[in-house]
């Protein structure tokens, strides 16, 4: 491999790693807050899942995807995941304030 690929190539893993990071404090302040919601939901007695919003949730994030370039599908099992994390959170707030 040459020096301009090997030289392009440590600038495309550092932009990825750049972007990782970034992920990874955009996920920590999500669950800061969906922890909040939560603590709110359970100290209000309201149910750890919203289908609802979930279902408008993953469509608003389809969207984007499409916007971006992105596969939807993609995104959608992205988002799943995200949730399902974030509903075993809500479910153990619920239960430890029973």
């Amino acid at each position: 491999m040459s020096d301009q690929a090997n030289e392009r190539l440590r600038a495309l893993r550092g932009s990825i790693d750049n972007i990782d990071a970034a992920l990874i404090h955009l996920l920590a302040e999500r669950f800061k807050n969906t922890q909040a919601v939560g603590r709110l939901k359970a100290d209000a007695s309201m149910p750890p899942s919203d289908p609802e919003r979930e279902a408008w949730q993953i469509d608003r994030l389809r969207r984007l995807a499409e916007e971006a370039d992105l596969d939807p599908a993609f995104a959608e099992k992205f988002l799943e995941f995200i949730l399902a994390e974030v509903i075993q959170h809500h479910e153990a707030l619920a239960a430890d304030s029973q």
